[in-house]
């Protein structure tokens, strides 16, 4: 049975808008029925979204104002120290005192993590919070990325801490015991890479942990590791080329299989496997990156979700809470 939890959510936050977000959380209202949502925001905008709904529980649906909004245009910092009544600060703020579980935004990535690490605070011993990417891999599972755009610098010991962070969430949130640990570098041998990776190794090869050594970008995919270790650039580079090639991919291929009639007869037949693997590589299924060592659960929903990758961004708060 799945605990009762409350799940606040940043109605004001993504490329969509408030429908989408409103729509997402009551789908996720209708598929967990344990479940209660605080959506953060504009009321009057808020009310007008899920008024356009029917069918769902609106008992556990609720709606806390907040009159501001953050634009990722603007500096994180003074964002969230000028704009006290923004969606992502009330809703971290709600999530601090004890009123909700868990905190769902598609807003400013800088913002987010700004707030989180002021308000929310970090684990004791963690130096940096990393937004860690759950990407599909060759095997039929997920590979944890991290840190994937929180911090474009890392030091040594950070690099230790993401793969500490990463190995606990894959083995709370995903199941996956004793989960193997790679350094993302220029090659596989132990004195690849700049000082920082080079020391970062060392760490790690004397950490507690299922570490398997360097891997290259290709092997993130592969399936070979579950836990992907990198700073915040290299990571944000892997994850948007991975976005820009499956979709790029997915296009090439869909334009040869109209090429011909054979080529359309055989599409025809393989409609089912494509749909799956497109189901693979879509972002929406996931619906967000989790920030780890928090003292509290806060998911970066991707920018342009929709109802679906907000649904699914609940979902992931839900399956970890469950895991804690």
């Amino acid at each position: 049975m799945m605990s009762k939890l409350k799940i606040a959510v940043d109605a004001m936050g993504g490329d969509l808008g408030a429908a989408a977000v409103c729509a997402g959380a009551i789908d996720a209202i209708k598929a967990y029925p344990d479940l209660s949502v605080v959506l953060i925001g504009q009321e009057a905008i808020i009310k007008g979204e899920i008024s356009k709904h029917t069918n769902y529980d609106n008992s556990r649906l609720t709606i806390l104002n907040a009159s501001e909004v953050i634009g990722t245009d603007e500096v994180p910092t003074t964002a969230i120290r000028r704009k006290k009544d923004s969606s992502i600060v009330v809703g971290l703020k709600h999530v601090k005192e004890g009123h909700a579980d868990g905190f769902v935004s598609a807003g400013s990535t800088g913002a987010l993590l700004t707030g989180a690490t002021v308000i929310i605070g970090r684990k004791p011993g963690v130096e940096r919070p990393a937004l860690g990417t759950l990407l599909p891999n060759a095997k039929g599972g997920l590979t944890l990325l991290l840190d994937s755009g929180a911090n474009m610098d890392a030091k040594p010991s950070y690099y230790l801490q993401f793969a500490q962070m990463g190995s606990e969430y894959m083995q709370k949130s995903m199941g996956i015991q004793n989960p193997k640990v790679g350094l993302v570098n220029v090659g596989t041998e132990e004195e690849k890479g700049n000082e920082a990776v080079k020391e970062a190794y060392a760490l790690l090869k004397a950490a507690d942990l299922n570490f398997v050594g360097n891997v290259e970008g290709r092997e993130i995919p592969s399936g070979e590791i579950d836990v992907a270790v990198c700073d915040g650039f290299v990571g944000n580079v892997a994850l948007k080329l991975t976005e820009g090639l499956s979709k790029s991919l997915m296009g090439m291929i869909k334009e040869e299989l109209k090429s011909g009639l054979l080529s359309k007869i055989g599409a025809f037949l393989s409609m089912g496997a494509f749909r799956k693997l497109k189901k693979r590589f879509d972002y929406r299924e996931v619906g967000g990156a989790p920030f780890l060592g928090l003292n509290a659960l806060v998911i970066k929903a991707h920018g342009s979700s929709d109802a679906l990758a907000i649904k699914n961004a609940i979902g992931q708060c839900i399956r970890f809470s469950n895991q804690s």
